[in-house]
């Protein structure tokens, strides 16, 4: 393994951080308060570390799958303690482990808090953590990728390694060219759904922090009942925004290259436009009776379905006094998630629907032995190898799931809480119901739980394959040897 090259791209993900924690000082200025002076020393330290470590370039850049996903892994864990030191150093989150907590929501774009009075918090603080929703929403390395030539055709692995989904494909041929297509799109739907905010009377602080929880489909609101405070017509925005940006963005390519017919073969979208549709209306008939119209009613209902299927985490209403049927809808949509490709979390649709088709053709080998059935989406054959992957995933996804349900299961609350908390974190929604409801938050909860709830944010925004590599003790060895203990 290449641990210097490794070192090389951590250092640089460190001087980028560096460089995003200066915006917040801005914000702090601006406002007046004292508090941004934390932004400035963590700044600096991230400054001075990532500077040495990439003062010189690795003169060895064999670059590899393994590589690739211990790199994603170390950066992202570098990335969630620095930018946890702000609140640490400012006082407004003294415990590590809770600003820990925060931060590695932030940045996964799970929205889970321990803070129960969010308006608390400086204006600066409010900033990062929906900033943090935007970085962490595409990706810090496809950021990274944008910017420097990392390691020449093998940065592909970085991608892979650090974007949702069964199967990730370059757009162009160049893999850096294709980060700045990502980018360029994901700045743009931003930027309109900022100026649409704006015009619908909100704030210029409350848009921009609304837009990055939005496009990182993270869901940190800078008021303590979320959106439930604004206007119907703000929150149809949001709703709509946030369902956008849980499609796939090669389908927003497609629509640069004018490729209209290529979008409507999509099956992914067909199924992901479609389980958005059904819910709305289940939800919304099922939850008539607490609104004045059945208008209203399919109003909250899509924003709720589009909230949680993107795993957004954002609420305009306590949907854990709703009915038992739309809370078991919200909990499906919680494990579904997004499409691949998007800033969204959960399985992805695309998994699921490989796995439906997958579980059919084996069910028809049991009545057709002899026959040969391969399972395709839009009419292609799907590799075996990606349809093993996804296999590997959800068996994968299992263990850690009842792994955690387990683990903080010792801290004696009711089974709904714990369940729908592992559920929120590791499919990086942000609220779950009951204690942890979208009015509730996971203060409750011990240190230890929070570190095991901390991992399944990480191993759900990262695919879980490089949370776990990265724990794997055969991979810190150098020629036979461990290089800890």
């Amino acid at each position: 393994m290449n641990y210097r090259f490794i070192s090389y791209i951590v250092g640089w993900i460190l001087n980028f951080q560096g460089i995003f924690l200066i915006i917040p000082c801005f914000i702090a200025l601006y406002y007046g308060e004292d508090s941004g002076f934390a932004y400035v020393v963590t700044s600096i330290i991230c400054l001075v570390i990532g500077i040495a470590l990439t003062i010189k370039k690795p003169s060895n850049k064999a670059f590899y799958a393994k590589d690739g996903f211990i790199s994603v892994a170390a950066c992202w864990i570098v990335l969630s303690i620095t930018g946890a030191l702000p609140f640490v150093f400012n006082g407004e989150i003294p415990s590590i482990v809770d600003a820990m907590f925060e931060t590695i929501s932030g940045f996964t774009t799970t929205g889970a808090t321990i803070l129960s009075d969010v308006e608390a918090l400086s204006k600066c603080n409010l900033f990062w953590r929906s900033f943090t929703h935007w970085i962490g929403g595409m990706g810090v390395l496809v950021f990274v990728l944008c910017i420097l030539p990392l390691a020449g055709g093998d940065n592909m692995h970085l991608l892979k390694a650090e974007s949702p989904g069964p199967s990730v494909n370059k757009l162009v041929p160049r893999v850096r060219d294709t980060a700045l297509i990502l980018y360029g799109i994901y700045i743009f739907l931003t930027l309109i759904e900022v100026v649409l905010l704006l015009i619908s009377g909100m704030t210029v602080f409350d848009a921009l922090t609304t837009s990055f929880g939005t496009a990182g489909t993270g869901g940190f609101g800078i008021k303590n009942n979320s959106m439930a405070d604004y206007s119907v017509a703000i929150q149809n925005i949001v709703g709509v925004f946030m369902m956008l940006f849980g499609v796939n963005f090669s389908i927003y390519f497609l629509l640069l290259v004018r490729k209209p017919k290529q979008i409507l073969k999509s099956e992914e979208l067909r199924v992901y436009v479609g389980i958005i549709a059904i819910s709305t209306i289940v939800i919304g008939i099922n939850i008539r009776g607490s609104f004045p119209s059945i208008w209203s009613a399919l109003q909250q209902a899509f924003f709720q379905v589009s909230s949680v299927i993107t795993t957004t985490g954002f609420a305009t209403v306590d949907f854990n006094l709703w009915p038992s049927l739309s809370k078991s809808v919200l909990i499906l949509l919680m494990f579904v998630g997004a499409c691949a490709g998007s800033t969204g979390g959960g399985i992805k649709v695309s998994r699921i629907v490989i796995l439906w088709k997958d579980i059919k053709n084996e069910l028809a080998a049991y009545m057709h032995p002899r026959s040969v059935r391969t399972v395709r989406i839009e009419g292609k054959k799907v590799n075996n190898e990606i349809v093993n992957s996804v296999k590997t995933y959800i068996s994968l996804y299992l263990v850690i799931f009842i792994s955690s349900v387990l683990l903080i299961s010792f801290e004696n609350y009711s089974f709904e809480t714990n369940f729908t908390a592992v559920a929120a974190t590791l499919n990086n929604v942000g609220p779950g119901l009951d204690g942890v409801g979208p009015m509730e938050n996971f203060a409750k909860y011990s240190s230890f739980s929070k570190c095991i709830l901390m991992f399944d944010m990480l191993a759900g925004r990262l695919e879980l394959i490089p949370m776990v590599i990265i724990f794997n003790p055969s991979v810190w060895k150098i020629k036979g040897k461990r290089l800890f203990g």
